[in-house]
This record gives structure tokens, sequence and C-alpha cells, in this order.
């Protein structure tokens, strides 16, 4: 991998970052251009960290338009001062020396200016170890750029805000859940005037998209201890602004760990779930009817109101509709009671309930509530009923309409059967009937109890006889 390091001040050569071989050639191009070029930002504080960036930021003093001169296949089309570039199959963004200005919507700048130099740009970011750069001007040795102390404060495993917290947050409240989001990712503690801020200044998050805030939340859920951000967030009030019904949770009494409420019972489910974003939202939210259902010390139906509510929130997040479903889908079974002996229809009939493409999730989801109960993951028998599930999917057991060796147009030729209710009702009876007996599961069988049904017309229900052949 090619690098671009310099010596830089004394004792800066051995700790300079890895850059990657496009990334210097994009800086040495700007700076070949007569202009200085930085990497700034998360990616310098990652690479720091020995992590992997997720990708690269540049920024320089050459302005847009300059930018897209020494880019020429370059692409520039908002009104932020950034030029996205490609370089060897990969997109990078270069941004424009920027300074400070008013935020009248707590979220975006109502201008934008163009600064003159990097320490300009480094004074107007979120926090210490987001405002480092390396690079430097035409004909100079690349070096770091530290004005607020963010190598010191990455050492110490510190996330503190650039200046005046409180300035800062009023310009974007996004930080404050950025602030929560990196604690939990980084695991880095938040400095204490900068929780203090986010304390004061929690309402300013009721300003945030439900776009933005979805897509930080999801990225605190894929911290390897999600509940150190969603402490911080009911800490400093943020949760009652951004997802009330869980803030409720505090308080609420669980008959599960001694000193523990319901909120440290989610906490701890959510810690415990796999790292997929369904399942921890589902474990985030798998509760969340509970207090609303709270009656002389049970919670009746908890699981339907909870998905009821889950479906609300994630709708006003905006989050993708199919995201919606499964998540809300998660909770609403999420309370099912396995028992040993459970003929093998009665799994048949709990996978259709459940479908084949959820169920790994809602194990994952109920060994997680195990977990968070202070019980063993495998509580309740779910490495039985694992098995047991997989058996049957294994042998390919009737589930649905789909797989029954007759369908809609076999009953419409066989039987003049319209399409419509009462097609629909006998489709779903030939079901019931094969995950209860799969040896029925015949052309011929299916339709002597279609026919059946049709005779039946007092009741409309299949006749529990089957054919002699069977």
């Amino acid at each position: 991998m090619a690098t671009d390091r310099g010596a830089g001040p004394a004792g800066e050569r051995a700790s300079a970052p890895e850059i990657p071989a496009p990334v210097a050639e994009l800086l040495a191009t700007l700076r070949r251009g007569g202009h200085s070029a930085y990497a700034v930002g998360g990616c310098l504080r990652d690479a720091l960290l020995g992590r992997d960036p997720a990708d690269w930021d540049l920024t320089t003093d050459a302005p847009p338009d300059r930018i897209q001169s020494l880019f020429p296949h370059s692409l520039y089309e908002n009104r932020f001062g950034t030029v996205v570039v490609r370089q060897a199959d990969a997109q990078y963004e270069i941004t424009a020396f920027r300074r400070d200005v008013s935020y009248t919507d707590h979220r975006h700048p109502d201008r934008v200016e163009f600064g003159d130099s990097i320490e300009e740009d480094l004074a107007r970011r979120d926090f210490t170890v987001n405002a480092m750069a390396w690079g430097g001007k035409p004909g100079q040795e690349s070096r770091f750029v530290d004005p607020h102390g963010g190598r010191e404060d990455l050492a110490r495993r510190l996330l503190r805000a650039v200046g005046d917290p409180d300035r800062r947050f009023h310009e974007d409240a996004l930080r404050m859940v950025r602030a929560v989001r990196l604690s939990a990712a980084l695991e880095f503690e938040v400095e204490a005037e900068t929780v203090a801020a986010i304390g004061r200044n929690a309402e300013l998050a009721r300003h945030l998209s439900g776009e933005r805030i979805a897509a930080e939340l999801i990225k605190l859920l894929a911290a390897p201890r999600p509940s150190v951000g969603l402490r911080l967030m009911e800490r400093t009030g943020l949760l009652a602004v951004i997802v009330p019904d869980l803030a409720r949770q505090r308080g609420v009494p669980q008959n599960k760990i001694v000193g523990e409420d319901l909120w440290d019972h989610t906490l701890r489910t959510v810690d415990a779930a796999p790292n997929r974003t369904v399942v921890r939202l589902a474990a985030l939210l798998h509760d969340i009817g509970k207090p609303d259902t709270l009656t002389e010390g049970h919670f009746h139906n908890h699981e339907t109101v909870g998905a009821e509510m889950t479906g609300a929130f994630l709708t006003g997040l905006h989050a993708p509709r199919v995201l919606q479903e499964r998540v809300a889908h998660l909770v609403r079974n999420h309370m099912f009671a396995y028992q040993p002996n459970w003929t093998d229809a009665a799994v048949r009939r709990f996978i259709r309930k459940v479908g084949p493409g959820s169920i790994d999730d809602l194990l994952a989801l109920r060994a997680a509530d195990n977990e968070g109960s202070g019980l063993s993951a495998e509580a309740g028998l779910l490495p039985e009923l694992g098995r047991r599930v997989q058996n049957e999917i294994a042998a390919h057991a009737v589930l649905g309409r789909n797989q029954l060796a007759v369908d809609g147009n076999d009953l419409r030729s066989e039987l003049a059967i319209e399409p419509g209710r009462e097609m629909g009702q006998i489709l779903d009876a030939l079901t019931e009937r094969v995950i209860a007996e799969p040896a029925l599961n015949d052309r011929a069988i299916l339709l002597e109890l279609a026919r059946a049904a049709l005779v039946d017309a007092s009741t409309g229900a299949l006749s529990g006889r089957t054919h002699e052949a069977s």
C-alpha cells in the first residue's frame, strides 16, 4: 500500500497514519495544483485507532470549481462545497475549507462560507477526535494538524466537543445523537461537560428528521454494547425526545433481576441480541407495550400492543416498509411458549405462523430476552424447538398454499370453483389439513376433500374423513 508520510514536527513520523494509495494520489494532485490538502475527520480517527475507515474525506483550500478542474470527471451537486471524485473504482468526497456560520434550524448552516485555513475548518467540527487533519501545503512535508487535542483525547478514549459544547449542539442537534452513538461504537467515555451540554440541549433533537435519527439509531445498535449509548441517551433526556415510549420504561418493575427495572431488562436484551439490525431493533422495542398494559403486576397482551407501537415508531422514522413489518412481526410473536409435548403438526403450525424467513430471528430474539431476564439463553427449550423446526423445514413440510398439490386453477377446472372468498377458504382449509397430515398432499385426495367441503354447505368445513387411498 502506498502511503503519504512525512516527517512533520519531531516525533510525528512514527505516528503518521497509513493513507491508502488512491487517497494519497488525490492529496498529491491537489498539492501539485498549488493547494493545501488534508485527510480529515472520522477516517483519520479510525485509522489511528487501527480500525478500517468506512470512507476517506479530504479537505482543501481549493474552491469547488477548482477541484473540478483538477478532477475533470468529478461531480458537484450540493451547496456545501463538496465535490465527489472517483478514484480506483471508489468515490471520495473533497470539501473546500469552511468557516462557522449561523444554524437557524439546529441542523444545517444558513449559508456556506469557504474558509482560508485548515485550523478554521477544524474549529467548526463536532468532536476533538474528528477535528484532526493530516496533509499539508504545496511543497511542504505532510503533518498532523491537531489544534484541539484530538490525539490526546483519542489516547484517553474520550469524546469531547470542540470548543463550547452548547454552541456545537445548537448548531447541529444531530451531534448529540452522534455523541451517544460514537460512545458505544468506539467504546469511549463522553467528557463530563459534553454530557451536561447534551442534557441542557436534548429538546433540540425534536428538530431532527426521522431518517437521520433512524440512521444513527441503527448504527448505535450495531455497537459491541449498544447499552452504553442507550443508557447515556436515557440519562441525558435524549431518549425521552427520540423514543418517549422507551423512556417510560425507567422505574417500571420487573420480577426478573433483583434491583433492575424494565429499562434495565431492555438494555440487557439488546446487548445479548446478535448483531443483526432486525433482531436488535426488535430487542430494543420488544417490551415497548408494557407500560401501557401494566395491570396488577401483569402486562396483558403487551406483545400485540407493542407491535402496533413498534410499527408507529418506525413509520415515524420513515424506516423502510419491509423493516417496519419484520420488526413488528418479531415483537408480536416473541411471547410464544414451546412445550416438549408439541406434536410435529404443532411445530409446523408455529413455522407457518412465524414464517420460515423469520424463525431464526425470532428464536434469537427469544434467547436474548431470556438473557435479559437473567436466564440461560436456552431457557424454554429453545434449542430443542430450533432442532424440530429445522427438521420440518429440511423435510420440505407443507407450510402454505403454494406447496399444496392443487392450486386455484385445479379447483376451477375440476370443481368449477371461481376465484374469490370461497376458493381462498377452501385452499386455507386444505393447507391446515395437510399441515396436520402431510400424507394428504396428493392431488386426487385434495380434490376429494375440496369436493366434500362444497357438499357440506351447512358449515363449509372440510370433512374430517380422508380418501381410502390415504
